[in-house]
């Protein structure tokens, strides 16, 4: 295990009935940026209670909605300009990952003097940021608790995640009910997606990080436990409960830093939503099972940690690893696209050609050159195509 330094300033409020702390918001000023995606937020009371109680406490709202699930630079641009206008003291998101992260950035690009998309393409730009809250209404990305935002340019088929300290959000909101309304295919979207983050973790060249990959192991299981019973009981507290917690733990640091490595999956991914905008957590599930099938085939060095996965995550009785990883993939394939009713492969999500996978993987090759097991261009376009 290697040096490190952990610092997470976001004080999280969670569990039932906690909207009230929004009240925090006023320590950071007068006016608040107020982000949110389309109407969920309404539909369900957040959006009135957020208002009565930011009124209640004398802020000035300024709205700014319509994120898109890969959110986009555009509007990145109009919450910075909003900002800037209105000489906004902090911003509030109300949503998911992809809420989280485009407000993220606004608060970064508020206090940048240059176009938003630079501080996408180098975290290191972003000096200073406005303060940032967030009120959690989908288990996924772990953006609340964690330094790291996505955004997309469409116009040039780009998806990068950017990374500062700077934005990680002060206090968050994280009530399980707020997901009781998700649907059942962002359900398993998102529950795919916080697994992605743990394995990204998980599976690491470095040694001596016991720790870490217990707590790797602890949150699969829980995912493994939980993402079908909130699949099928929407309204299950405790299943939505674990899934909202186990998204914060899964990339706030604690399971990575002192033996994390590049990450493999996500640099794929980002490129077939670039390309095809498709929904983040099911390109995750549907490339995941072939990469470890690929890694080993590659490198049968790779056979036992996949074997050990099956059995401390799938408790799968097997003594020979090859049989024992085999198995592991069968297992987490029924686990996504049986259990969790995830589209199985590319076509299913609508990818109905591959001209564009040889140019798809030279963008993602150099993310792919540090990670458990490096992939080359060639690689890629292997996972790709075994994913077709």
């Amino acid at each position: 295990m290697y040096n490190f330094t952990w610092n997470i300033p976001t004080v999280i409020h969670f569990g039932k009935d906690q909207l009230s702390h929004l009240e925090e918001l006023k320590e950071s000023g007068n006016k608040v940026l107020m982000v949110y995606g389309g109407g969920s937020i309404k539909k369900i009371g957040i959006y009135d209670k957020a208002v009565e109680i930011l009124k209640k406490y004398g802020l000035e709202i300024i709205e700014l909605s319509g994120i898109e699930p890969n959110p986009r630079i555009e509007s990145v641009r109009k919450g910075v300009e909003l900002c800037k206008k209105n000489n906004i003291d902090m911003v509030l998101a109300i949503g998911g990952g992809s809420t989280i992260d485009a407000s993220k950035v606004i608060a970064a690009g508020a206090c940048y003097d240059g176009d938003a998309w630079d501080l996408v393409l180098d975290g290191s730009k972003i000096k200073k940021a406005l303060p940032v809250y967030t009120v959690l209404t989908l288990s996924a990305t772990g953006s609340e608790m964690d330094p790291y935002a996505v955004i997309s340019d469409l116009t040039k088929n780009e998806k990068w995640g950017t990374e500062s300290q700077n934005v990680k959000p002060q206090m968050s909101v994280l009530d399980p009910t707020y997901t009781f309304s998700v649907s059942k295919k962002q359900t398993a979207a998102g529950t795919a997606d916080i697994m992605s983050h743990t394995l990204e973790n998980y599976f690491t060249t470095v040694k001596g990080n016991d720790f870490q990959k217990n707590m790797c192991e602890a949150i699969l299981k829980t995912l493994v436990k939980f993402g079908p019973i909130a699949y099928n009981e929407p309204d299950n507290y405790d299943a939505r409960a674990n899934l909202m917690w186990c998204s914060s733990m899964a990339i706030n640091g604690l399971v990575s830093l002192g033996s994390a490595v590049a990450w493999c999956i996500h640099p794929m991914e980002h490129e077939l939503s670039a390309f095809y905008d498709i929904t983040h957590g099911e390109g995750l599930a549907i490339l995941t099972p072939v990469w470890i099938e690929h890694c080993m085939k590659k490198n049968p060095d790779t056979i036992a940690d996949f074997a050990t996965f099956g059995r401390n995550v799938f408790g799968i009785k097997e003594d020979n690893d090859k049989s024992c990883a085999e198995k592991a993939v069968a297992a987490l394939r029924k686990y996504l696209f049986e259990d969790m009713h995830i589209p199985a492969n590319l076509r299913a999500v609508g990818i109905t050609e591959k001209i564009n996978f040889e140019k798809m993987a030279e963008k993602a090759e150099n993310g792919c050159k540090g990670c458990y097991e490096p992939l080359s261009k060639k690689d890629i376009i292997a996972i790709f195509e075994a994913a077709y």
